[in-house]
């Protein structure tokens, strides 16, 4: 079988054709420059240095640029790198495509369209129905391909959908364990909250920010979208209906720090970010535990404030769950 990226313990050397997900241009307290680089294929990512760098290395190996590297697996400060003994670029006539290299989400693209638009049926106001059945048809293609970030949780192809459905399912659960939750409200934040990473992210592969995602951010970026149906649907822009979903939407970060435009003050909202954040807790905790052997610490976890995660000995559920990343 052959190799790939994450299938190397530590110690061993690779030679492998990748995919540079990510490159950043550093300078180090020596003053001298390196390359940060993400380099990734089907399996996963692993970071790795490339020293002495210029900005004409910078210019060569940018994201989306696919490379053949020989290097060695290291661990540096709980965290798994490559040690680059060689990199060069992999030209257009030698039988590679950026498909090969770009993990995608663990249920198939047309389950999660299937998922989703039953749900759809279950949202009963007419008015979220309408919006909601219309920023889908708008978006279609980019909401069942995008990943739902560029690194943190669900940063894979068909993440943002994935995403979606698993925060459905939790919805549905809470709504069935409180009945005093309105349903439709919170499917519609389900489906909506995310839906401006496709204005906000580049596409499914090398993600970037786009400048309206660096400028803007996908919380207002959805709101926008949601007035935009709201007017071409002709559905009063002063509507409780519609000021509510908004609501779903702008706050379901939070916290203002966090990007929220206002903290929660409707149940479904709360609701909603408590959901969001369970669900992007519960996906990097997983994606690092599947990386970890049994009775092994995770590598930290950035989004769970560096912590380390302990992978129990006998964990036969988490060998059994779908791979992530």
């Amino acid at each position: 079988m052959i190799k790939r990226l994450l299938d190397y313990n530590d110690g061993e050397d690779m030679n492998l054709v990748l995919l540079l997900k990510d490159s950043s241009l550093r300078t180090s307290k020596n003053g001298k420059q390196y390359l940060v680089l993400q380099f990734s294929d089907s399996s996963g990512t692993i970071r790795g240095n490339l020293w002495n760098a210029s900005q004409q290395d910078a210019d060569t190996f940018s994201p989306g640029t696919i490379v053949e590297l020989s290097g060695r697996r290291e661990e540096y400060q709980d965290r798994p790198q490559i040690r680059i003994y060689d990199l060069r670029v992999v030209g257009p006539n030698e039988g590679y495509d950026l498909s090969q290299f770009v993990h995608s989400a663990p249920i198939k693209q047309k389950d999660l369209e299937e998922e989703i638009n039953k749900r759809v049926f279950e949202i009963l106001n007419p008015t979220w129905n309408r919006i909601v059945r219309y920023l889908l048809k708008k978006w279609n293609k980019e909401f069942f391909s995008y990943p739902a970030g560029k690194s943190n949780h669900h940063a894979v192809r068909n993440g943002l959908a994935f995403h979606t459905v698993s925060m459905l399912r939790d919805a549905e659960g809470i709504a069935n364990t409180y009945p005093q939750i309105d349903r439709s409200l919170l499917y519609a934040g389900c489906i909506l909250h995310d839906m401006g990473k496709v204005i906000e992210l580049s596409g499914p592969v090398a993600t970037t920010y786009t400048a309206e995602g660096n400028l803007i951010g996908h919380l207002v970026l959805i709101d926008e979208q949601i007035m935009l149906a709201a007017h071409e649907l002709e559905i009063d822009e002063h509507s409780e209906d519609l000021m509510l979903l908004r609501h779903l939407v702008l706050s379901h970060h939070g916290l203002p720090e966090y990007g929220a435009a206002h903290r929660p003050v409707v149940l479904e909202a709360e609701v909603l970010h408590k959901i969001d954040d369970l669900d992007a807790t519960v996906y990097a905790i997983t994606n690092a535990l599947q990386q970890t052997k049994p009775g092994e610490f995770t590598e930290t976890i950035k989004s769970q404030d560096n912590r380390r995660f302990y992978r129990p000995k006998n964990d036969d559920a988490l060998d059994k769950a779908p791979k992530l990343e």
